[in-house]
């Protein structure tokens, strides 16, 4: 849904476009001519050429061949940066785009990518190709103030109504309103059709409660009524721009949405006018300068340091195609990406367009950002690093730095692989000496995983101020001019945690100078074993039966032995229903005998025997110690965890819709089981204690 960017200086950049004008957004946020722009909106680099490789068709994704083509025709063509303003859930650094992405990056490429826009379903969801180890994935932080317009209110006194448009809707007369719910509370106000004594809506502003469906489907109904025009007040979710497809409404704050219905439903005659000027403001966010709620948790399932900084990315002022007005305000990650981008243009102008300097940006860009709390109270933790990375750029500082940090980021691991000694180095590259004072400044620990639960944490995700214990080899030394020092830090993580939560911990090692802004070296640990997290959901919390099951060809769970005809036209095969609370490196199916004895580990059926479980090789065939297993069916690397949201990867569903195995061999008449395995993160592959294991009921192949 994007485009790809490279970058250059002069310099030179490439960009990702989706459809709805992404792709345009993006480009102006890096290259926006402040002479030419209506609203004086510049680029952060507008002097810098843009190259465009498209990926996307008008609707739709891409897949990462696309993807790895258009990043290697932007490496044969020059390019100095590339920026892609896209990405999905993933978990892992393997995906092939991912890996491609960062050896780019290792090759003297600067490539900026979207850290993700899954803020709500908490920690360990990062995306790919973000994930790439050595690439620079961005954050965002929403703006301090938002471009809209207002609307009049006559009849009754309030003040005018800030509604999320750039652009005033081009209505001159005076609108009555027309609520279609007296209850401000309603959670699914119009998600069914509107009643028959609802009046024609056409002369009606309708003012609607945000909840439950989609907003197309709500706006669907109110226009089978004649409405046109309509407000959507908020319900809590936040108040941003909204997909409304091709009907004119618009999103307003919940107070406001609260006065028009109580007014309407009080039968007092108010109108709303539309000011075709003089209606605009600058409306103040409650959150400008936080890291923005959508902004997707890290860190990577193989605990790689997710995202590496922060940009200005929510309520973002820039251009758009001319169809659709020419500029407009839009959010997301993919908004930070190219801030990101264009600062890294910056400084290759300054310092040179060479690959070692390319290489250095993103440990330059982490070590200059400034931290950023979790909210605007005053002893407010600082958000973890597993959402903001090192913080929020400073191009400005990085520009001008005279000490130099390395690395910019430090990963102590898990308990079980736990790295507590780690050293960096500080190197003042000034003409004159310089005093460096060293402190810790935590930032809160992240309770990823509910308490109680195997499921992760909803965003925004929990902190405690449970923080790790730091000891450094020096706090306080003078570096003459070109000199440099290495400091050992050793790190002890948190106490009185619970690991079960799977607390994530992380902070900075702060590097300061008296009379200039201060350095730092982010550092992030997990203080709990990553093989200790189960990966398969056994509950029945989702769907109401323990999991995993089989699906006939019905859809409904086999619950006795059942003959399979594989026939296509009638959809007769069977599917293994599975979720994961948890990524896994290897999720395996195998074949096995139906009467087989296997200790499995998880919803244990009824079998023969006391069985035990080895696991076989990676060939079809084998034996789980001495049990024959019959062949695999299929293996699934590197699969990122399911969601929490019912519309949105909540359950993998796996077809066995052919009677072969892996190889292509087909597979005889008779009856068997699946045997599903699940690798641990961490977890020995050759090793079968490390697996989460699962029997499914017999099935039989009876193929005619």
């Amino acid at each position: 849904m994007l485009w790809l960017v490279p970058l250059f200086v002069s310099p030179q950049v490439v960009i990702s476009q989706i459809n709805a004008g992404h792709g345009t957004h993006v480009a102006g946020i890096i290259g926006a001519d402040p002479l030419k722009s209506q609203f004086n909106i510049s680029g952060v680099a507008y002097s810098a050429s843009l190259s465009a490789y498209r990926i996307f068709g008008c609707e739709g994704g891409t897949s990462d061949a696309e993807i790895i083509d258009a990043l290697l025709l932007a490496v044969k063509d020059g390019q100095d940066i590339i920026t892609l303003s896209l990405g999905g859930p993933d978990g892992w650094t393997e995906s092939s785009s991912s890996v491609v992405a960062s050896r780019i990056a290792d090759s003297g490429k600067v490539v900026t990518i979207a850290a993700g826009n899954d803020g709500a379903s908490g920690s360990w969801y990062s995306s790919s190709p973000g994930n790439g180890i050595s690439v620079i994935s961005v954050a965002s932080l929403d703006n301090t103030v938002i471009s809209l317009q207002t609307a009049t209110v006559h009849g009754a006194t309030h003040d005018p109504i800030p509604y999320f448009e750039l652009f005033p809707f081009p209505v001159t007369n005076p609108l009555p309103v027309f609520a279609t719910s007296n209850d401000t509370t309603v959670v699914d106000d119009a998600c069914n059709p509107l009643p028959d004594s609802t009046p024609d809506l056409t002369s009606f502003l309708v003012v609607v409660r945000r909840g439950t469906c989609s907003f197309v489907q709500k706006l669907t109904n109110i226009a089978a009524k004649g409405g046109k025009l309509t407000f959507v007040y908020d319900n809590g979710n936040g108040f941003a721009s909204i997909e409304v497809g091709g009907f004119n409404a618009t999103l307003i704050q919940a107070a406001d949405g609260e006065f028009l219905v109580n007014q309407f439903a009080a039968g007092t005659p108010i109108t709303i006018t539309f000011p075709q000027t003089g209606g605009s403001i600058q409306l103040r966010d409650p959150a400008g300068g936080l890291i923005s709620s959508f902004t997707s948790y890290g860190p990577s399932n193989d605990f790689f340091f997710k995202p590496a900084v922060a940009a200005p990315g929510g309520n973002i002022l820039s251009t758009l195609p001319i169809p659709l007005g020419s500029y407009g305000v839009e959010s997301g990650t993919s908004m930070a990406t190219p801030f990101v981008a264009g600062s890294a243009a910056l400084l290759l102008q300054v310092k040179g367009r060479s690959n070692d300097v390319a290489r250095s940006i993103r440990t330059l860009l982490e070590t200059t950002a400034a931290a950023v709390p979790s909210d605007h109270t005053e002893d407010a933790l600082l958000q973890t690093v597993s959402q903001q990375g090192a913080g929020l750029i400073n191009v400005f500082n990085a520009a001008h730095a005279t000490t130099f940090v390395s690395p910019g980021e430090l990963i102590l691991n898990d308990t079980a692989h736990f790295r507590g000694v780690q050293i960096f180095t500080v190197r003042n590259a000034d003409s004159s000496p310089k005093t460096y004072r060293l402190s810790h400044i935590p930032a809160g620990t992240a309770v990823t995983v509910t308490p109680g639960t195997i499921f992760p944490a909803d965003g925004p995700v929990p902190l405690s101020n449970y923080f790790a214990k730091v000891a450094l080899s020096d706090t306080t030394f003078t570096l003459p001019p070109g000199q440099s020092k290495t400091i050992t830090a050793t790190f002890t993580p948190p106490s009185n945690v619970d690991s079960t939560t799977f607390p994530v911990f992380s902070g900075y090692i702060q590097v300061s100078v008296r009379g200039e802004p201060p350095l730092h070296v982010s550092y992030i640990g997990l203080a709990a074993s990553l093989k200790d997290k189960q990966v398969v959901d056994n509950t029945d919390v989702f769907f109401g039966v323990k999991l995993p099951v089989i699906l006939n060809a019905k859809g409904d769970v086999q619950e006795v032995p059942t003959n399979y005809t594989f026939d296509a036209a009638s959809g007769d095969f069977p599917s293994i229903f599975v979720r994961l609370a948890f990524g896994t490196p290897v999720l395996r199916t195998d074949l096995v005998d139906p009467n087989v004895n296997v200790n499995t580990t998880l919803n244990k059926r009824t079998l023969l025997g006391e069985p035990v479980l080895t696991f076989p090789n990676e060939y079809p065939g084998g034996t789980f110690d001495k049990v024959p297993t019959l062949g695999s069916l299929f293996e699934l690397d590197f699969i990122s965890r399911n969601n929490e949201k019912p519309d949105d990867n909540i359950v993998y569903r796996l077809p066995v819709n052919t009677p072969t195995f892996a190889n292509g061999t087909t597979i005889p008449n008779g009856n068997y089981r699946f045997l599903l395995r699940a690798l641990r993160v961490t977890g020995d592959p050759e090793n079968e204690s490390d697996y989460e294991s699962w029997l499914s009921p017999v099935l039989g192949v009876f193929v005619p």
